[in-house]
């Protein structure tokens, strides 16, 4: 059992809160060495972008669209009016390596376009799981606009880094997510949700944040392999369609009975192919008198033949009895 830590205050409460420090004194020297206090103090310095690095896993898009722009311009005219925050790297040898910057990568790019040679920083030393929970509710509290994927992720590291930590809160029995629910105001069942996004493969996700693929069915779908998704990924782009959450669903149970194949994802899902302007839906209003794994080609059939039994005793009924 991992021994439990107290956690660092890093609630999603602010800029201050989360980047409190007892000294801001900006330093401009370019060399590595000396930045990192010995003490419990902590200052802003100048740091060459060059040794600043991203995290290897971090959750959150940095893009050159025209926010960028309007940043980059921004930071040119006034600078950068917050640091970003990193802690100390090294490489494979052991030996020093600039700095993983936590937060601060859209201002990093922003920095380069607008051909600052520097940006300033805050170092701290942490270890991965408390660099995990800052880079997460620095992020989620900086960023007004967040793609569905990059909540996902950010939820799912800060989850594992709290586990992994053994972090308790004060109320007795309390577990990480609670603490998540606290600080985002999401609510439990919303989090499991959207943490489930993270299982999806990345052309599914993807169609997620395109708004190609809705939150509801993306989390069906979550469960199915990722061969499988690779199948609905296939078929939604063959058919050009987007699953419904019923057919999700209907995906779903057929793998959790044992029963989903490729071929049956590919038929499922060319039901929602669209028919041609003014050309009928024909069977499809009546899906939900058939089993699940029935195809468009055997519910027609049904259908078909309950209508020539249908036709032939109503002409029966209809011709004249001769006398």
């Amino acid at each position: 059992m991992p021994k439990t830590k107290e956690m660092p205050n890093l609630s999603l409460t602010g800029y201050n809160d989360i980047f409190a420090s007892t000294i801001k004194t900006t330093h401009t020297e370019p060399s590595l060495t000396n930045h990192l206090l010995t003490d419990n103090s902590e200052r802003v310095v100048e740091i060459p972008l060059s040794e600043l690095h991203p995290p290897d896993f971090h959750p959150f898009q940095v893009n050159d669209d025209a926010e960028m722009d309007r940043l980059a311009k921004n930071i040119k005219q006034n600078g950068v009016r917050e640091p970003g925050l990193v802690r100390p790297r090294k490489n494979d040898n052991g030996n020093p390596d600039g700095y993983e910057l936590l937060c601060g990568n859209r201002r990093k790019r922003a920095c380069e376009i607008a051909e600052l040679p520097t940006m300033p920083v805050i170092i701290r030393d942490l270890d991965d799981d408390s660099a995990a929970i800052a880079m997460v509710d620095s992020n989620l509290e900086q960023r007004e606009k967040l793609l569905l994927s990059e909540k996902a992720w950010a939820y799912r590291v800060k989850l594992e880094a709290l586990n992994h930590q053994g972090v308790k809160s004060d109320t007795p029995g309390q577990l990480s997510v609670d603490i998540l629910c606290e600080q985002t105001g999401e609510s439990k069942n919303q989090i499991f949700r959207l943490v489930r996004l993270t299982e999806l493969i990345v052309a599914l996700i993807d169609k997620v944040d395109t708004k190609q693929l809705s939150f509801n069915p993306a989390v069906e779908l979550s469960y199915l392999s990722q061969t499988e998704q690779t199948a609905v990924a296939s078929a939604m782009a063959h058919y050009d369609i987007k699953p419904s959450l019923s057919q999700a669903q209907r995906l779903k149970k057929m793998k959790q009975t044992g029963k989903l194949t490729v071929e049956l994802i590919d038929t499922i899902l060319s039901e929602t192919k669209k028919p041609p302007k003014g050309e009928p839906k024909g069977s499809m209003r009546f899906r939900k008198f058939f089993p699940p794994d029935y195809s468009q080609k055997q519910m027609d059939a049904v259908i078909t033949s309950l209508l020539k039994d249908w036709q032939k005793n109503r002409s029966n009924q209809q011709t004249p009895v001769m006398k």
